[in-house]
């Protein structure tokens, strides 16, 4: 089966927003990291890569996620409830660093890998010791008395506090702390509304369908129908996986979890992601938007489905889009990227073909990537607006 690789650079008009201020504190959302095929139809979560997970070992007890650019403990802090979970990150001292603390649904979820199972972390990268869901400081919107947790499993849910150990439970839910690497981005609206049937996510640059199919698929008939529609102007449409699909649910909201004021949906549906479970292939994970949980249903079921296209690298409305005062150069290079122009406030970033973060900060000429492979790479700079530049390192 061919693998596609998302390159393509989508230019949009906004024309509808709602206020609604967030932070975003994950520079990309990443991969799955699903990387073996479960059929012959095309459009499954293995038919594309959009930037696969990768960790730095800082060899302090710390990891950074290379797409993220958030800094993770590497062993989390054992069980523990809830309570002590927040006092426990908010008190940590780990590797020089004093400001850590309880991730959120999505930063949790973004580290799950769901070609692995219990747990599904990379387990090359992550301590394990035996954790079965692992906190995160995000409550159901309608009952205190609920939290978001992630589970070894690869699935995210709302439980009861008292089914740790630790608050007389049976179950062992464990915090792990996070830490924000870069100050976290305020946007001014969640999503924009394209005016044309489809709907911006400004944490990920992804575009999404406004109105969901209206009936309902097996998951192999909605990996073609995917592969069918037209929308906006735009035929690149294809089923989420897990990661995408949950990115778009927000915990404040309750049947359904997405935001009616975008999305023209009115109940809470069961919506079908391209990503397969590894230990159990004739089952795929879904979301539920009663309040948000993902979990998993055999293939030949019908459920609903939304549909994303892009690849979190061209859709900012100002990349490419204006000019670029900045000279780079060599091109192609062999080792060392030259800069000039340069005002001293940019940041820069450069990624690989599939989108693996290779560099980001200040200062990319004082860097040697002699040790990189030859290829394609992206250079993006951002300086009061974004601009990109590719590279060919040969």
């Amino acid at each position: 089966m061919k693998k596609i690789i998302l390159l393509a650079l989508i230019y949009y008009v906004p024309t509808l927003s709602y206020g609604q201020m967030v932070s975003k504190t994950m520079l990309r959302l990443p991969d799955t990291g699903a990387s073996t095929s479960y059929t012959n139809t095309f459009g499954e979560d293995n038919d594309f890569n959009l930037f696969t997970p990768f960790y730095i070992n800082n060899g302090n007890g710390t990891l950074t996620d290379g797409v993220t650019d958030l800094m993770w403990q590497q062993k989390d802090g054992g069980e523990m409830t809830i309570e002590n979970a927040m006092i426990y990150c908010d008190t940590l001292s780990l590797g020089g660093y004093t400001d850590w603390r309880l991730p959120n649904a999505h930063e949790s979820f973004s580290i799950l890998n769901m070609q692995n199972t219990n747990p599904a972390l990379d387990a090359s990268m992550f301590i394990t010791n035996g954790a079965e869901y692992w906190w995160t400081s995000n409550k159901q919107a309608n009952d205190t008395n609920k939290v978001w947790v992630t589970n070894a499993g690869g699935g995210i849910g709302n439980h009861l506090k008292t089914e740790t150990l630790s608050a007389g439970g049976t179950k062992k839910f464990h915090a792990r702390a996070v830490r924000d690497r870069n100050a976290p981005t305020l946007i001014a609206n969640h999503f924009t509304d394209n005016g044309n049937g489809t709907i911006t996510d400004n944490l990920t640059n992804l575009i999404w369908q406004k109105m969901p199919f209206a009936d309902t698929l097996t998951w192999e008939q909605a990996l073609v129908y995917a592969d069918t529609v037209s929308l906006g102007g735009m035929n690149d449409w294809r089923l989420p996986n897990i990661k995408e699909l949950q990115s778009i649910s927000e915990e404040r909201l309750l049947n359904p979890s997405l935001n009616t004021n975008y999305f023209a949906v009115n109940s809470a549906k069961k919506y079908w992601s391209s990503t397969s479970l590894p230990n159990q292939p004739t089952k795929a994970w879904y979301l539920n938007t009663q309040f948000g949980i993902t979990t998993y249903e055999i293939k030949t079921r019908k459920l609903n489905l939304i549909l994303v296209k892009g690849d979190q690298i061209g859709t900012r409305v100002n990349e490419i889009s204006r000019s670029n005062p900045h000279v780079v150069f060599p091109n192609p290079f062999n080792s060392m990227i030259q800069i000039k122009n340069k005002s001293g406030t940019e940041q820069f970033e450069l990624t690989n073909i599939v989108g693996k973060i290779i560099y980001y900060g200040k200062d990319i000429d004082q860097q040697n990537f002699s040790n990189i492979p030859n290829g394609l790479y992206f250079l993006r700079i951002f300086d009061n607006g974004t601009i990109l530049v590719k590279l060919v390192k040969g």
